[in-house]
């Protein structure tokens, strides 16, 4: 398959870019942090988002939705990293497993106000400081006709404003086993649930929740009973391919930033860019970018092919838009000189989110690991 878009998909671009571009450039972000939103995000811009079409992306359109693939929910991500917006997209609108794991009736239910931008869902899976998935130990006791949860939950995207909470437990088994996982929906203002907002780096939301003997009836349990680990799986991989095109926007951001740095900032009499060892690094950046390109195009090509067979290619993708991330806004920041470190300077703000994003549903480490297991090596 080819590793460009198609006409359709470069009008989507184009769309999005026009849209992102022009409501939140990156003042928007700041003006944001400054005066401590307590939403995190513009919901007049979310609601402009649902009306584009952009929140039913991935939503059958016998549910209301575009029925598109990840491929297209990858072109919104790269141009929301261009200009660092916050927006819950990746948390609603690509990470709900509701498409593909949800019954008639929770479809029917949450897919169409997904849809419509009106209901904001937010997965909760990790619950220390790094992504592993398998080690979960949140607990989800068998009780009456449903379960009881208990335990705590960390880095829960937009999980402070989130109408609706897809939360991973252990029915069985042990911390690191792979059978034993269950997927269950459950309603945030539910008795026993606690929500904290957290202040990440990068400006952006995320929250900390605890469960104390939440009950959750046979109705809120997604897919299977203790066989939740493969509806996991994909979800986690259509976030990761979403979380790597998202690094590319920024990647590539930065680096245009900086080559017009480059063009303009003067040394000794000379533009700095006619030196030839900072044309020597942005080349290196600038391979390294296109490389990255493809290798997650490829990889969101895969998830629309085969979902199952795709974490491969995923794994190499997210490893390598990390790698390829932290690359470019560490050189930014550096040819930028003293300024690249100030809070007034927004190239500051991209090497933060980068860092975020790095470690979102797994670092480069993290996926480099997953990659060799799959080799058996």
């Amino acid at each position: 398959m080819a590793l460009v878009l198609n006409e359709e998909q470069s009008m989507l671009r184009d769309s999005a870019r026009g849209l992102i571009s022009d409501r939140a450039p990156v003042s928007h972000l700041r003006q944001l942090r400054d005066a401590k939103d307590a939403t995190g995000f513009s919901r007049d811009l979310w609601r402009a988002f649902a009306e584009m079409g952009f929140s039913g992306l991935l939503v059958p359109e016998n549910f209301g939705g575009s029925g598109l693939g990840c491929v297209e929910a990858g072109v919104v991500m790269e141009e929301i990293g261009r200009t660092l917006m916050p927006s819950p997209f990746l948390a609603t609108a690509v990470l709900s497993a509701l498409s593909r794991g949800g019954s008639a009736a929770q479809k029917s239910e949450y897919l169409p106000k997904i849809s419509d931008g009106s209901l904001l869902a937010a997965l909760a899976i990790d619950e220390g400081a790094k992504h592993r998935p398998l080690q979960t130990r949140m607990q989800a006791v068998r009780s009456g006709n449903g379960f009881r949860l208990q335990g705590d939950k960390a880095f829960v995207v937009d999980g402070h404003v989130a109408d609706l909470l897809i939360v991973v437990a252990r029915s069985a088994g042990s911390a690191g086993e792979r059978d034993g996982l269950t997927l269950f929906l459950v309603d945030p203002k539910a008795r026993g649930v606690e929500t904290e907002r957290t202040a990440m780096v990068d400006s952006h939301n995320a929250a900390r929740i605890k469960f104390d003997n939440v009950e959750v009836n046979a109705d809120g349990v997604l897919g299977e009973v203790d066989q939740g680990y493969q509806l996991l799986e994909g979800l986690l991989n259509i976030g990761r391919g979403a979380v790597a095109s998202e690094m590319v926007g920024v990647s590539e951001e930065v680096f245009g930033r900086t080559v017009s740095y480059l063009k303009e900032r003067k040394q000794l009499g000379k533009l700095i860019g006619e030196f030839q060892a900072l044309q020597h690094r942005a080349a290196q950046v600038y391979i390294e970018i296109e490389i990255t390109r493809a290798a997650v195009l490829t990889a969101l090509q895969a998830l629309d092919g085969n979902l199952e067979s795709a974490g491969a290619a995923v794994a190499v993708a997210k490893a390598r838009a990390g790698s390829t991330v932290t690359s470019a806004v560490q050189e930014g920041v550096q040819m930028h000189g003293g300024m690249g470190m100030t809070d007034q300077f927004d190239i500051g703000f991209f090497m933060k989110r980068a860092r975020v994003c790095q470690e979102l549903f797994g670092d480069s480490n993290f996926h480099a690991d997953q990659l060799a297991r799959m080799k058996s090596y």
